[in-house]
């Protein structure tokens, strides 16, 4: 199962998330599950390391985990909307896709306290 934690701020704007594991839909290579969380991960990734006031740091550790979290440099509505952007996509797209194979994708979602 392909595990996701996704964390946003209190505002709704995208603070990190975290995905670990094999979805186990097929055969590593060929499974669809773990290639569509693949694209929404690194779509929300590639977006935002093209956002100027948004520092990305990022960790792509053994095959099948890795980790992102955005970092606001200046606080600009144009950033915030952005990132709100980014986390309803996230969530969106992987709420969608735990709905539909709910064997190999979990999702959960938290919001920071302060």
């Amino acid at each position: 199962m392909t595990s996701v934690l996704l964390v946003r701020r209190k505002d709704g704007t995208f603070r990190s998330c975290k995905a670990e594991g094999h979805s186990g839909f097929s055969v590593k290579g060929t499974d669809i599950v773990c290639a569509a969380v693949t694209v929404l991960l690194r779509t929300a990734m590639q977006v935002l390391s093209e956002t100027d006031s948004v520092m990305l740091k990022d960790h792509v550790g053994r095959r099948g985990t890795v980790s992102f979290a955005a970092e606001l440099i200046q606080d600009e509505p144009e950033t915030k909307n952005r990132l709100v952007c980014i986390e309803d996509f996230l969530e969106d797209g992987l709420d969608s896709l735990q709905k539909e194979f709910p064997a190999n994708v979990e999702l959960e979602i938290k919001t920071e306290a302060f």
